[in-house]
């Protein structure tokens, strides 16, 4: 999966520059995205489980499926490629951020002190 997703993304990578107007306009609604999530899981109170659930699976909304559909369109395909490939980026640093961020600061599981190492 990771070398797949390596080769996916280097292939498309150098059209990023290209469109860099385009595409810096649609980071921010990828980061927003990312932040509103959490967001969601703790105003409807969600247990852990299902929060974490929602956090996590939104996060990762398979940008690299559709790529195939993005280059299949005419004319602007190298732009939808771009911007897909830029959606995965964003999506795999929120991700590392929430590996760390959800189960020690948002959705603390209650029967695990993450303050003290486990013996």
């Amino acid at each position: 999966m990771a070398a797949t997703l390596f080769i996916v993304v280097i292939s498309q990578i150098e059209k990023l520059p290209v469109f860099l107007d385009q595409v810096i306009k649609v980071i921010p609604i990828y980061i927003a995205f990312m932040v509103i999530m959490p967001l969601i899981a703790k105003l409807f109170t969600l247990d852990v489980g299902s929060g974490r659930a929602l956090i996590f699976s939104s996060a990762t909304r398979n940008s690299l499926v559709v790529l195939p559909l993005g280059l299949a369109l005419p004319e602007i395909s190298t732009l939808v490629a771009a911007i897909i490939v830029t959606q995965t980026i964003v999506e795999l640093i929120s991700e590392l951020i929430y590996i760390r961020i959800v189960p020690n600061v948002l959705l603390r599981d209650k029967a695990i002190n993450h303050d003290k190492p486990s013996v």
